[in-house]
């Protein structure tokens, strides 16, 4: 398929200063308070009716044995979603979401994680191509109290990752009370390195999620119409109102849509276009230039902005195409009929110039259309292919470096994605048609159009274990609680496979 094996990453690695020092043992960048400047944006107060964009901290790390360990604590918090008022939250390491983490290709990675929350909970690293029995699923429970220590060596290129809690049933709930981080992947290629990439000031991580508030400032955890937790405040990376001062003339945005069921059209108001140059699972093979793209939960897109002095502009969320949104059931029309402010982009009175984005990003193999095992999985109710999902069942077992195609129908007329835990995926086809040009990248979770289906060339690389599996499911994380998940193996050729 093409993700990169181990031996191949290690073999190409190419070292880069720049992302050595951000990536330095001990070493974390923290957002400043409202107001104040970062990296040499301006200083004062920022536009009326607007807060200073917090950026999440690099995380900071320590050295033991060759490893490099992070340290994560889920615990309770006390977050202001909105101005004057207080929400109690969930968060790693701080009131809600989590610190940036950041490793380098072939760098062998720790996280410490500990349990500060009154129930179980995990940690995914969604996106990552690591062993099963450290992916953080439902079969890595954390109790109260308690500490998991997964280590894995990086092996894949520059991405944007990210983490979030996966515990069988309460995935929503744990994730919609703020338990969510990004995960940076550095590989030090050209093309990654002539991207805006001062992280916090050219380079922004930009993390989406939708609430329902009460009056005083709580969470509404309420699922009247069992659609989902989906609230009409947006926030990004953590605040509603979020301005962020921008002080050269192209500007780096990783965007994860971190909501549990909402949808977004992203765009800027002005209509203009932007340069898309990755997905999921790292570059575009070419910047691709957009007006509009849409993000289903879990999916992360990096685009570039470009900026000009005294003219601010605004990355927004608009409903999604009038067909689009007709009849998608109860989940489909909050999810994809409503426009938000997301993030206010405003430029110094003069801006440093940036170089032009790279004309070729990255190195992308063609998929492979003629794969030895195919599967269909059809998402229809609570279930795919009929069954809802059982703990203590194994749906597939897929023989490690075995390409496969896997076809993915989604029986309904309202929203559904699919996510594959570990390595990631090329679309072959949306629909029998080949994919538009911003799913032609590696990618780990792909809507499905209602009624419609998706073609995926996947072939599971490096790890097996006969006795841990992944994960496959909807990412609208009410969907999966609900039973739309599956599990799988990977094992070494001659083990029963199925």
């Amino acid at each position: 398929m093409g993700v990169w094996s181990r031996r191949a990453v290690l073999a190409g690695l190419v070292a880069s200063p720049v992302l050595a020092a951000a990536c330095v043992s001990g070493a974390v960048r923290k957002a400043p308070p409202d107001g104040e400047s970062q990296g040499g944006a301006s200083d004062g107060p920022g536009p009326a009716g607007y807060r200073r964009l917090p950026v999440p901290p690099l995380a900071e790390s320590r050295t033991e044995n060759g490893v490099r360990w992070f340290d994560l604590e889920a615990r309770p918090g006390i977050a202001s979603i909105v101005p004057g008022k207080s929400t109690p939250t969930w968060g790693y390491s701080q009131d809600i979401l989590g610190p940036t983490l950041r490793a380098r290709t072939g760098e062998t990675v720790g996280v410490q994680v500990r349990n500060g929350l009154p129930e179980a909970t995990s940690v995914h690293w969604h996106g990552m191509h690591l062993p099963a029995r450290f992916d953080g699923g439902p079969h890595q429970p954390i109790e109260p109290g308690a500490v998991w220590e997964p280590s894995w060596t990086v092996a894949q290129p520059a991405a944007t990752l990210w983490y979030h809690p996966h515990p069988h049933g309460t995935t929503q709930l744990h994730t919609y009370r703020g338990l969510a981080g990004l995960f940076l992947v550095d590989d030090g290629t050209g093309a990654d390195t002539g991207l805006p990439h001062e992280y916090g000031v050219d380079d922004l991580p930009v993390i989406v999620q939708d609430k329902k508030l009460n009056t005083d400032g709580t969470l509404d955890e309420r699922d009247d119409a069992g659609t989902g937790l989906i609230g009409p405040t947006v926030t990004t990376n953590g605040i509603t109102g979020a301005y962020v001062p921008v002080t050269t003339d192209r500007v780096r945005l990783r965007i994860l849509n971190a909501s549990t069921m909402r949808v977004y059209e992203l765009g800027l108001d002005d209509n203009s276009e932007f340069e898309m140059v990755a997905s999921d699972g790292g570059l575009l093979a070419a910047p691709v230039r957009l007006r509009r793209l849409a993000l289903t939960p879990g999916e992360r897109a990096e685009i570039v902005v470009a900026m000009q002095a005294g003219r601010p502009r605004t990355l927004r969320s608009f409903p999604a195409p009038l067909p689009a949104r007709k009849g998608r059931g109860p989940s489909g029309g909050a999810a994809l009929s409503e426009e938000f402010e997301l993030l206010l982009l405003n430029p110094d009175a003069e801006l440093r110039t940036a170089p032009a984005t790279p004309s070729k990003l990255a190195a992308i193999p063609p998929p492979v259309t003629a794969a030895a095992v195919a599967r269909t999985f059809a998402l229809d109710g609570n279930t795919i292919n009929g069954r809802p999902m059982d703990m203590n069942r194994i749906d597939a077992t897929a023989t490690v470096d075995v390409p496969e195609i896997w076809t993915v129908r989604n029986t309904h007329n309202r929203v559904h994605n699919f996510h594959v835990h570990d390595n990631h995926f090329q679309v072959l086809d949306v629909n029998g048609s080949p994919p538009p040009p911003e799913l032609a990248g590696w990618k780990d979770t792909v809507s499905v159009p209602p009624s419609g289906s998706v073609r995926l060339a996947v072939v599971f690389r490096d790890y097996t274990d006969p006795q841990s599996p992944y994960m496959f499911h909807c990412h609208l994380m009410r969907h999966e609680d609900d039973g739309m998940m599956g599990q799988f193996l990977v094992v070494e050729p001659g083990h029963p496979a199925g």
